[in-house]
């Protein structure tokens, strides 16, 4: 049964998207995850999409599975260049990863519209201006 299962917490381990540079005419963006952890995560797998509404009708983008590997304490990982364009959408993380052989996951979530100049803040371990989910619980 699923209330069986132990309740494997996420704390200290955040996504970001961050704000890489920028030129007059662009500005690249990088979604990274972020290990506050002072132990390693072993075999990072994130998948990501992005869904909602543009002009009136649903879109959906391609779901994205992306192969981390090993995130050592305390260090952060790029986990894909991310385009404006879907900041108007859902975009979604879901995280899994071991610590000794236990496994864990966990959802991030970036709201339509979350990802703009009003809410960046420097974000840790990479010290660049972006946007957090996660982080100390």
């Amino acid at each position: 049964m699923k209330k069986d299962l132990p309740e494997n917490i996420v704390e200290d381990i955040s996504v970001a998207v961050v704000l890489e540079g920028e030129t007059p005419a662009v500005k690249n963006w990088v979604v990274y995850l972020i290990n506050e952890k002072n132990v390693q995560l072993n075999n990072v797998l994130v998948s990501s999409k992005g869904y909602g509404e543009k002009d009136g009708k649903p879109v959906k983008t391609t779901t994205l599975r992306h192969f981390i590997g090993d995130v050592e304490g305390k260090t952060s990982a790029k986990i894909e260049a991310i385009d404006e364009e879907v900041f108007g959408l859902t975009n979604e993380y879901w995280l899994s990863y071991y610590i000794n052989g236990t496994i864990y996951d966990k959802k991030y979530i970036f709201l339509p519209e979350s990802i703009v100049d009003e809410n960046l803040s420097k974000v840790p371990i990479v010290n660049k201006p972006g946007v957090l989910i996660g982080g100390m619980n």
